[in-house]
C-alpha cells in the first residue's frame, strides 16, 4: 500500500467518536496502515500470555480489542522511508482496564518487532509500586513461554530486559529527572501521565523524552492514562487537551499522535442529570468489559462509593468512567463549591463586565511574597441585576520556586491569563492599580466604599491607588475571619439561587474547590490556615466584594433604560 509522504501527514481526527463509542466500534480512524506489518505485530501481542492470572491465558483470548488497536497503529505505520507516521498514542483509559498489564505488552511486541540493533524501549511509571508491577508483567510474560525465555535475559535488578539476539534492551523506570539523561529511545511507554500534574518539571522531562526521539525515524511515544482525581492539571491537561483538539478534529496541522479516548462527552458529563451514573452507559468507556471488568462488580463498587459522599462518588467516577473532575470536592468544603459550576458564564470578560454592570465594586485579598494577591471585581448587571463576577491574581516568583507541588497549576492559570507571574517586586501592585483604573475610569466605582481590602499589608497598594486618583472614602478595610460570615452565606445563597454569575475561570474553579469551612457558634470560617498549603487568595477577594455589594451601592453606570438606549444607538 502507498504510504503518503511526510510532508502530506495522516487524519488523526475521529469526529465520530462518541457514536463509536455507543455502538463499541474501534477509536482507530481509517488510516493508510501497512496492514501486513500491523497484522504481524498482533500476531505477536496476541501470543503473549497473563502471567498472574490462573492458566496464563494468551492475550489473544485476555486482551481487549483498544490494546489492539494501538498495536496495529503503531507497528503499522512505517512509511517506505523508515518514518513512522503514527509517532504518538495519548491513550485514555479507566482504571481495571489492564491499561499497565497491555502496556507491558505492547512493550513486549516492540522488542519483537525491532530491527535496530542496541536499540532502547523505555516503560516509565509515576511511581515505584506501579514500575514494578510493570517489570514484573513483562517479565512474567517472557517466564510464560519458552521460546522468550531463550530469547531474553531478564536482569531483574536493574529493571531491564534484554535481547539476546541485537541487544535490544527494554527498561522500567520510575519517573524522576534522571530519566531523560543521555536517552535515545527507540519507543517509550508513559504509564499513568495523570499522576504526573503534581510534579514541577514533568513537562520539561517529557520534552527532553521527545527530543531524544529524535535521533530514531521509527521512534513512539505512547501514553496510557486514567483520568485524574483532581482537575486536571499540569503535563496531564496539555496532553489531554492536545490529544481532544487532533480527534475533533481542531488541530490538524503537523500531527503524528492518535487520540484514543474512552471518555463521555462533555454534554453527558455536564448534563445535570447526570446520564454517566447510568449503568448502561457505562460500556461506552470500558474497552477491557467482560474480561478483566464487569458492569456487575462495577455496580457494587459504585453504590459503595456513594454511601459515602460526593466526594468518594465523584473520586470514584473519575478513576472508573474517566468522569472529569471540574473541581475538587472535600467533606469539609464550603457550601458554595456545589453550585459553582452551574454559575458559570464564560462571556464574563473584563471588558463586557464593563459593559453589563450599572455598578462594580472591587475585592483585594494577598499578596504576601509566598501568597497570590487575589482581585475580584463584582458588577451589577444593568437589564437583570443579577452579580457578575471576575477575578485575577498575581504571583512573585517566590511562590513559583516555594510551591513545586502546585508550580504546574499555577503555569496552567499563566497560560491562560488568569494569573500574571510578577517579573518585578511591584507588578502585582502596578497591575491591581491598572485594572482598578481603568473602572473608575468608567465611572462605575460607587462614590464611597468601592474597593474592599484585608487590612493587613496594603500601604503600598493603598499608595498606588491614591496616585491612580482613588479617593480615601472609596478605599475601606474589610474585617476578616467570622466577620466574613455574612459574605459567606450571601454568596453561596445568590450560587443556589442563580442571581450571582462567575467568569468560569479554571483558576477560580481551584480556589473554591480549596475552600474549607469550619463552623465557630453561630459563624463560619474560610481562612488561608483552614484551608492549608492551597491558595484561595481570589476568593476571599471574592467575599470582600460580597460584602460591599451587599450594601446597594450606586454608581454611574446608568441603568436599564440607560443600557437600552445604548442598544438602540
Amino acid at each position: 500500500m502507498e504510504q503518503p509522504g511526510p510532508a502530506l501527514g495522516w487524519d488523526f481526527s475521529c469526529p465520530d467518536w462518541e457514536a463509536r463509542l455507543r455502538e463499541g466500534r474501534s477509536l482507530l480512524p481509517d488510516l493508510p496502515l501497512d496492514e501486513e506489518e500491523a497484522a504481524r505485530a498482533v500476531a505477536i501481542f496476541n501470543k503473549l500470555r497473563l502471567p498472574d492470572v490462573p492458566g496464563q491465558p494468551l492475550l489473544a483470548d485476555a486482551a481487549g480489542d483498544w490494546a489492539r488497536d494501538i498495536v496495529r497503529a503503531i507497528f503499522g505505520s512505517l512509511d517506505e522511508h523508515g518514518e513512522r507516521q503514527v509517532r504518538e498514542v495519548f491513550d485514555l483509559v479507566p482504571k481495571k482496564n489492564a491499561k499497565t498489564t497491555n502496556g507491558a505488552a505492547i512493550m513486549m511486541t516492540a522488542l519483537l518487532m525491532n530491527e535496530r540493533p542496541r536499540a532502547e524501549f523505555v516503560l516509565i511509571g509515576p511511581t515505584q509500586e506501579i514500575a514494578d508491577i510493570a517489570f514484573q508483567q513483562a517479565s512474567g510474560m517472557i517466564d510464560a513461554d519458552p521460546y522468550l525465555k531463550t530469547r531474553f535475559h531478564v536482569q531483574e535488578h536493574v529493571k531491564t530486559i534484554v535481547d539476546r539476539v541485537n541487544k535490544a534492551k527494554l527498561k522500567v523506570k520510575t519517573f524522576d529527572m534522571k530519566v531523560a539523561t543521555g536517552s535515545k529511545p527507540a519507543g517509550i511507554l508513559i504509564d499513568e501521565v495523570h499522576l504526573m500534574s503534581s510534579i514541577s518539571y514533568a513537562s520539561r522531562v517529557i520534552g527532553q523524552l521527545r527530543g531524544g526521539m529524535i535521533a530514531n525515524p521509527e521512534a513512539f511515544l505512547i501514553m496510557i492514562t486514567t483520568q485524574s482525581d483532581e482537575p486536571p492539571a499540569g503535563v496531564f491537561k496539555a496532553e489531554l487537551d492536545y490529544a481532544r483538539g487532533v480527534r475533533d478534529g481542531r488541530i490538524k496541522t503537523d500531527v503524528h499522535m492518535l487520540p484514543m479516548l474512552y471518555e463521555f462527552s462533555e454534554a453527558m458529563q455536564r448534563a445535570k442529570d447526570k446520564p454517566w451514573r447510568d449503568p448502561r452507559n457505562w460500556h461506552m468507556v470500558l474497552p477491557n468489559l467482560g474480561r478483566s471488568i464487569t458492569i456487575d462488580r462495577l455496580i457494587a463498587e459504585y453504590r459503595t462509593a456513594c454511601a459515602k459522599g460526593d466526594e468518594e462518588e465523584r473520586r470514584w467516577a473519575s478513576q472508573h468512567l474517566n468522569v472529569q473532575i471540574g473541581m475538587a470536592l472535600h467533606t469539609d468544603r464550603w457550601v458554595g463549591v456545589d453550585y459553582w459550576e452551574d454559575a458559570a458564564d464564560e462571556t464574563i470578560s473584563l471588558d463586557e463586565l464593563i459593559e453589563r454592570s450599572e455598578v462594580i465594586v472591587a475585592g483585594i485579598d494577598g499578596g504576601g511574597l509566598d501568597d497570590l494577591l487575589g482581585l475580584a471585581l463584582l458588577g451589577r448587571c444593568k437589564v437583570t441585576r443579577d452579580w457578575l463576577l471576575w477575578n485575577r491574581a498575581w504571583a512573585h516568583d517566590d511562590v513559583f520556586k516555594r510551591r513545586k507541588d502546585i508550580v504546574e497549576r499555577l503555569d496552567d492559570f499563566v497560560r491562560l491569563g488568569q494569573l500574571v507571574r510578577c517579573e518585578d517586586p511591584t507588578s502585582d501592585i502596578v497591575g491591581v492599580a491598572d485594572v482598578i483604573e481603568r473602572i473608575a475610569e468608567a465611572g462605575l466605582f460607587p462614590e464611597k466604599a468601592a474597593i474592599g481590602l484585608d487590612p493587613q499589608g496594603v500601604a503600598a497598594l493603598v499608595d498606588e491607588l491614591a496616585s491612580r486618583g482613588i479617593v480615601a472614602e472609596q478605599m475601606i478595610g474589610i474585617a476578616q475571619g467570622f466577620r466574613l460570615s455574612s459574605a459567606v452565606w450571601g454568596m453561596e445563597r445568590k450560587l443556589k439561587d442563580g442571581t450571582l454569575w462567575h467568569a468560569g475561570q479554571a483558576m477560580m474553579a481551584w480556589c473554591v474547590g480549596n475552600a474549607r469551612a469550619e463552623q465557630r457558634g453561630n459563624a463560619v470560617l474560610i481562612t488561608k490556615e483552614q484551608a492549608g498549603k492551597a491558595k484561595i487568595d481570589p476568593l476571599c477577594a471574592s467575599f470582600n466584594a460580597v460584602m460591599l455589594m451587599s450594601r446597594n451601592p450606586t454608581g454611574r453606570g446608568g441603568g436599564l433604560d440607560d443600557y437600552l438606549a445604548s442598544l438602540a444607538g
